[in-house]
């Protein structure tokens, strides 16, 4: 194991050891990530928020619908995606109008995804699914849910090669944030996308991710 790996061990909540999962659902607090993505700073607007029907690129991470290779099935109002991501892991946008928009309110700004019904029905906000790709491959990470009425999220990893890692649900959603970490500590988390059934559906705000400094 490399010193950097096994600092981050020694970092990792007691609970990744024990999930035996290849990704555990942990306190986010308990991570050292450096890196901080929160939409603060590029175009938003209130309501339904700004529209954004291409891949949004930010410093360390892309964001979309889904990955190459994959397809979007619609259950209800609610997007789900299938199929398998092709190497190498690559962002694919929404159709227009089923993509993202970013949206302040409450002195925040969101990311939200577009369901089937399109931008700006409100029976589309917060119903699509969010897919993240990471300019390097991540060990751990964490983000903010907003806008949970108690539903069920769905997160899923995938490697630099589109093979799947694993899946991670959060039952019940709510307004909190969540971490996630590698079992054992492998930096090979390239993407991962979000879905959700919850009632109101979901954005996602406060993105951090980054390796631990080296305390060497």
């Amino acid at each position: 194991m490399t010193r950097l790996g096994a600092i981050l061990l020694a970092l990792m909540p007691h609970a990744a050891l024990a999930c035996g999962a290849p990704v555990c659902l942990v306190d986010p607090d308990g991570l050292v990530l450096p890196q901080v993505i929160t939409f603060d700073d590029i175009q938003a607007g209130g309501g339904p928020g700004f529209r954004v029907d291409d891949i949004l690129p930010l410093p360390g991470a892309t964001f979309g619908e889904r990955f190459a290779g994959q397809i979007v099935e619609d259950v209800g109002t609610h997007d789900q995606i299938a199929g398998t991501a092709f190497a190498p892991l690559t962002m694919m946008p929404g159709d227009a109008g089923q993509n993202l928009s970013v949206v302040r309110f409450g002195g925040t700004t969101v990311l939200n995804g577009y369901g089937a019904a399109g931008y700006p029905k409100r029976e589309a906000q917060g119903e699509g699914a969010i897919a993240v790709l990471f300019d390097e491959d991540q060990s751990a990470f964490a983000f903010d849910l907003r806008g949970g009425e108690a539903g069920v999220a769905l997160v899923t990893f995938h490697r630099r090669d589109g093979t799947l890692i694993g899946t991670v649900p959060i039952d019940p959603t709510g307004e909190f944030s969540v971490g996630f970490i590698r079992n054992r500590g492998p930096d090979d988390i390239a993407g991962f996308i979000v879905t959700n059934t919850d009632p109101q559906g979901l954005a996602i705000d406060t993105l951090r991710f980054g390796k631990p400094p080296n305390l060497s």
